[in-house]
């Protein structure tokens, strides 16, 4: 599988509400999916907890799937659900952390926003020009 994406989003939860990946597995397959459809999630304390495996296609971005790695940080909404940079000081290091790792083993790979792809705010912010340094 080449990798020429790496799709940053939220999980759409509000602001300080933790969950980690077992529960976004329970919703992935609350939809009828395999299992989880992104490769990692950074909780709000910073830990990278693991999705689908790497060599597994993700279920993050419609139509960009097959060549792409999906992460997701926990939050992204505020109390009232509105869209909001939620990212706590330990997921935004975890973040660029794994980005740059994920950039060693993909150099060829471009970090987006899933906003780039899709009419939503995911993930709140503009990891695209956020992350372009990587």
């Amino acid at each position: 599988m080449t990798i020429d994406k790496i799709i940053v989003h939220c999980s759409a939860t509000p602001e300080g509400r933790d969950i980690d990946a077992a529960k976004i597995d329970d919703w992935h397959k609350g939809r009828g999916w395999k299992m989880i459809g992104y490769h990692f999630v950074v909780k709000l304390d910073g830990t990278i907890e693991l999705g689908r495996p790497l060599d597994m296609q993700g279920a993050h971005t419609k139509g960009h799937n097959k060549n792409s790695l999906g992460i997701c940080y926990i939050g992204g909404c505020d109390r009232h659900m509105d869209a909001k940079d939620t990212r706590t000081d330990e997921q935004k290091d975890s973040l660029l952390l794994l980005l740059k790792t994920l950039r060693k083993i993909y150099p060829d790979a471009k970090i987006h926003g899933h906003r780039d792809f899709s009419p939503k705010s995911c993930p709140s912010f503009d990891a695209t020009e956020e992350y372009s340094c990587i």
